[in-house]
């Protein structure tokens, strides 16, 4: 399993399941950053670094985005 350099390897199956999401759904950029968003809200103290720079370039890496990173 690839690693989004969260906390625990339970954030990074959480993060994964997003990233399989969006691949499936063929979604973009402006789509996954709410996605990532409601996982780091939904509970801060396991999910909270879902919204740090290094897990969302992790994302967009995976997602072989081509889009502006910075939305």
């Amino acid at each position: 399993m690839t690693t989004f350099a969260m906390f625990s390897p339970e954030g990074d199956e959480a993060v994964a399941k997003i990233v399989e999401v969006a691949k499936t759904n063929n979604l973009g950029w402006q789509e996954v950053m709410p996605l990532l968003r409601n996982l780091a809200d939904s509970d801060y103290d396991r999910f909270g670094e879902a919204m740090d720079t290094e897990v969302r370039e992790a994302v967009y890496t995976a997602l072989n985005l081509t889009e502006d990173f910075y939305v």
